[in-house]
């Protein structure tokens, strides 16, 4: 074998080297994905519970309004800025859940499959002496 078709061969990898780097990619996959997958629900969790009390801040800003506590939505999108804001976790603006009482109301994130199994906070609102 002569110099040139020695450097020509060495110009490329071997199957052997290809496999070994694939199976370094695979096993960093298999380690970071979790830790990746985690983090993103745990944003997506602390997104939505940040929108409730959002929305829980005007829910009690319009009952202080009327009086009353109401359950519809739609009735705060003007009180959040024009819009609800989506639940990530839901990918919905209607992934919310307000429970109104005589006193007192609810407002919880609904759980939604994006974000794993957790238990959204509930924020309580309620006026003075109720």
């Amino acid at each position: 074998m002569n110099n040139k078709q020695s450097r020509t061969r060495r110009k490329a990898f071997t199957l052997i080297e290809l496999l070994v780097v694939v199976l370094i990619l695979g096993i960093l996959t298999a380690v970071a994905l979790p830790s990746y997958i985690s983090s993103v629900n745990a944003g997506r969790q602390g997104a939505a519970n940040a929108n409730s009390r959002a929305l829980a801040t005007a829910v009690q800003t319009k009952a202080l309004q009327t009086g009353t506590y109401d359950s519809t939505l739609a009735n705060y999108a003007t009180d959040m800025g024009g819009a609800l804001p989506t639940n990530p976790c839901t990918g919905t603006t209607t992934g919310y859940v307000i429970t109104p009482g005589t006193s007192n109301c609810t407002v919880a994130a609904s759980a939604g499959t994006a974000c794993g199994t957790w238990t959204p906070a509930t924020f309580t609102v309620g006026f003075k002496g109720g």
